[in-house]
């Protein structure tokens, strides 16, 4: 089945999430937590052809590189919204890319982590925070 996407004007910012001011979102369940990048952010990249992440088994500080994320004008790093040990790395979006652009929140996740000191959780944007930054 195709999905269609439309873009709304507004960006699509759940409001279950946290959000970095750089443009990462964290979504906890349980004891893992996912990690991604927001709508914002895969439209500002534009089309998304590669992800690099590396850090599988990593234990990774808050704010610090787990990885890059490949378009077609411009490489950007990924960063850590909580420090946490990377517990996997979501394979499909290396052979499609392109879900990061169609399903920041969803099928195009990155990493799933468990967070180590979830305070942290607290130094993060809350979706009203997140819409006031992108503006």
């Amino acid at each position: 089945a195709v999905k269609t996407f439309i873009k709304y004007s507004t960006m699509n910012i759940p409001s279950n999430l946290r959000y970095t001011q750089k443009h990462e979102w964290i979504r906890v369940e349980g004891d893992v937590a996912y990690v991604g990048i927001t709508d914002y952010a895969q439209s500002e990249l534009g089309e998304i052809v590669f992800v690099d992440i590396n850090t599988e088994g990593e234990t990774v500080a808050q704010g610090d590189v787990f990885g890059s994320v490949e378009a077609v004008k411009t490489v950007s790093d990924l960063n850590m919204p909580v420090e946490g040990e990377v517990l996997e790395v979501n394979e499909v979006i290396n052979d499609q890319p392109e879900l990061v652009n169609n399903d920041p929140y969803g099928e195009g996740w990155m990493i799933k982590i468990s967070v180590a000191d979830p305070a942290q959780l607290e130094t993060l944007l809350d979706a009203e925070a997140y819409q006031a930054l992108i503006g």
